[in-house]
């Protein structure tokens, strides 16, 4: 779990490591593109830079232009430090900075600001997402970039995808191998993350990256972590759990956390509403 839990290779000099994992239940969308429809190269539209790890900005299918725009990272990458098992973190002031990347990654177009965590979690899956100061509108006037679009669906076997670090400023491609049912890091558990095929060999500073659906330009999930020494279950080392308890080791294999469940929970305005349907992460409190 770098922050490489993918975030923190590099950052390790300067701040903590952290993790890189995935979580997700299935669902239909029955707005998604069929599976041969082709759309543009996926590129670094969308992209930012944390100052240890990587993320996104991003939108629901259903938000308005006006609604407060929204960027995802891990939830290990959250600025307060990892939440600690079974916590979960909602609505709390936050000052954070993002570098917004161009197109082709090879340069910033400006800084955006969150005023606030909307919510975070190690828990059941690994994500951070921040409300920024800026409208969706304004960053597209101001920019002149739109945001990716969250699916609201469970990704399939074998997709095509793309992990784009903004830290790095690098792009993987691969396929989602399977769906563990659960991964365990340290004191962490994620439920139903997403396996990378080996061509994902994601290192420290990737935390947090969107996984994108190469053929919707959507994203499924957000990068979170890899096996990088064939230790079990130990930080930096993911296991996976299945559902009688037996464990497997996968050295050198990275995972991702399914974002549809939480994508579900976000409402008009850019606010959590936990009641909303399909909405499946964990609440504060529970």
């Amino acid at each position: 779990m770098h922050r490489r839990i993918l975030g923190a290779l590099a950052a390790a000099a300067t701040a903590a490591a952290a993790l890189t994992a995935g979580a997700s239940t299935a669902s239909a969308d029955a707005t998604a593109p069929a599976p041969s429809a082709q759309v543009k190269a996926v590129d670094f539209t969308g992209i930012v830079a944390l100052s240890n790890c990587s993320g996104s900005l991003v939108r629901t299918p259903t938000a308005a232009d006006s609604d407060p725009a929204l960027v995802l990272t891990n939830g290990h990458c959250y600025e307060g430090g990892m939440p600690s098992a079974g916590q979960v973190i909602t609505n709390r002031a936050s000052s954070r900075t993002f570098s917004l990347l161009n197109s082709s990654g090879s340069g910033t177009l400006g800084t955006l600001r969150a005023n606030r965590v909307l919510y975070a979690t190690m828990t059941d899956t690994d994500v951070t997402l921040y409300r920024l100061s800026q409208s969706y509108a304004t960053i597209q006037q101001t920019y002149r970039t739109p945001a990716l679009q969250l699916s609201l669906s469970h990704p399939t076997a074998g997709a095509d995808v793309r992990v784009v670090s903004g830290y790095w400023r690098r792009m993987y491609s691969c396929n989602i191998d399977g769906f563990a049912y659960r991964v365990r890091e340290g004191n962490w558990t994620w439920k139903d993350s997403i396996r990378y095929t080996p061509e994902c060999n994601v290192i420290g500073g990737t935390s947090g990256s969107p996984l994108i659906d190469a053929s919707t330009g959507k994203v499924v999930g957000a990068n979170n972590t890899i096996n990088e020494d064939g230790g079990r279950c130990t930080l930096n080392n993911p296991c996976e759990v299945d559902q009688s308890g037996n464990i497997t080791v996968h050295p050198n294999i990275g995972y991702a956390q399914q974002t549809y469940t939480l994508a579900a929970c976000i409402a008009p305005g850019s606010v959590i509403d936990f009641n909303r349907p399909g909405c499946l992460v964990p609440r504060a409190g529970s």
